[in-house]
């Protein structure tokens, strides 16, 4: 939600399609964060904080990382591996 703006039930629903995932969809940049996000969601359940104030912190931080990698180098670059090694097989 914090990322895509959706459940995966609305994807789901929207798409028509049960089999298909929303990641499946989603840039190099998008995925990076998605991981980021998964891993600071679980500290932040940890903490104690509620899903309303951790789906406002995540969102915050999927702006801003999504931002930074897109001005970023190190996002293309992961690109053209990504394809120089689906190229090769």
């Amino acid at each position: 939600m914090a990322l895509f703006g959706k459940t995966a039930k609305q994807f789901r629903e929207e798409t028509g399609n049960k089999k298909e995932n929303m990641r499946d969809y989603a840039s190099v940049e998008q995925l990076i964060v998605l991981v980021n996000l998964e891993s600071m969601n679980a500290e932040l359940i940890r903490e104690g904080l509620s899903q309303t104030d951790r789906l406002q912190k995540l969102r915050g931080v999927a702006y801003y990382q999504l931002k930074s990698l897109e001005k970023s180098n190190a996002a293309a670059k992961l690109k053209r591996k990504v394809q120089q090694q689906i190229e090769q097989k």
